[in-house]
C-alpha cells in the first residue's frame, strides 16, 4: 500500500498541472451547472429529437458518438492545426424524428473535465450524453455537442431544444404528407415542403437572411461551412442547394 502513494501523489500532481494549463472553459456558475445536472438528468431525463440527427465517430475518442444534425462535412466542431475543419467520421446510421433518447449526463468543460478528455475531441465545449431507448447497456453513450460559452441555465436550455423535446413530436410529423415523412427520416429535402419540416430534415441554420419580394417573403438558409443553403418563399422551400448544385428532386 505504502509504495502505491507515490505512484498516487504523482498521478494527482500531474492532473492538477494539466488542468492548470487547460483553464476553465465554462462561465456558468457551479450551482447553476449542478442544478442543470440534476434536472435533466431526473424529472426531464426522458427526451424526443425534434429533428433527425445523424451518429458518426466521435473524433479521436472510440468510446463515444455524435450525435449532429448535420452531414460530417459541416460538422464545425474542431480545427486541424491549419484552421480547417475536422471531420468527425463518415455518418454510421441516422436517428429519425421522434427517436426516444435519455440524458444521463451533463457535462461541463471545467479544468479538471478538459483535462482528462481525449485531446483530439471538442474538449471545451458542454457534452450531454444520451442513450437511446432500447440500447444495450454497454452502447456507446451518445455525445450532443452544445455551443461553449453557455453562462445561463435558460440559454443552455434553449440550445438543447434545438435537438431534443420532452413531448414526442410523432403528430407534427403525422400532419406533413408521407413523401414529407419519408425525407424528414433520411435527412433530405423535397420541393415545397414547409420550413419546419427543412429544419427536422436537415437541422437549425446557421445564418437566416430574409428580404421581401414584392409581396413574397423570402428567406436564404445557410448551414455551417456554407456548403448547404435552402431557399424559402413564403415558408415553403423554393430550392435547395448542396455545394452549389442543386439538392432537389
Amino acid at each position: 500500500m505504502l509504495a502505491r502513494r507515490p505512484h498516487s501523489l504523482l498521478a494527482v500532481l500531474v492532473l492538477t498541472a494539466l488542468a492548470a494549463g487547460c483553464g476553465n472553459y465554462t462561465r456558468m456558475a457551479p450551482d447553476a451547472r449542478t442544478s442543470l445536472q440534476r434536472t435533466l438528468t431526473g424529472p426531464d431525463a426522458e427526451q424526443y429529437l425534434r429533428l433527425s440527427g445523424n451518429v458518426t465517430p466521435f473524433f479521436g475518442d472510440g468510446s463515444k458518438r455524435l450525435l449532429t444534425p448535420y452531414a460530417p462535412e459541416d460538422v464545425r466542431l474542431l480545427d486541424d492545426s491549419g484552421g480547417k475543419p475536422i471531420s468527425p467520421g463518415a455518418v454510421e446510421r441516422t436517428l429519425p424524428v421522434g427517436t426516444k433518447l435519455r440524458i444521463t449526463k451533463v457535462e461541463f468543460p471545467t479544468a479538471w473535465v478538459v483535462a482528462e478528455r481525449v485531446l483530439y475531441t471538442p474538449r471545451t465545449w458542454p457534452w450531454v450524453y444520451l442513450a437511446e431507448d432500447g440500447a444495450k447497456p454497454d452502447a456507446p453513450p451518445l455525445i450532443l455537442v452544445l455551443p461553449p460559452n453557455l453562462d445561463q441555465p435558460n440559454d443552455f436550455r434553449a440550445e438543447l431544444e434545438k435537438v431534443l423535446s420532452p413531448q414526442n413530436p410523432k403528430a407534427l410529423l403525422e400532419a406533413f404528407a408521407a413523401p414529407v415523412r419519408d425525407a424528414i427520416r433520411e435527412k433530405r429535402l423535397v420541393a415545397n415542403m414547409s420550413a419546419d419540416a427543412v429544419r427536422m430534415a436537415w437541422g437549425p441554420p446557421e445564418l437566416v437572411r430574409r428580404s421581401l419580394e414584392g409581396a413574397a417573403k423570402n428567406e436564404e438558409w445557410t448551414y455551417p461551412g456554407g456548403r448547404r443553403k435552402a431557399f424559402l418563399s413564403d415558408g415553403r422551400l423554393a430550392r435547395a442547394e448542396e455545394a452549389g448544385a442543386s439538392v432537389l428532386p
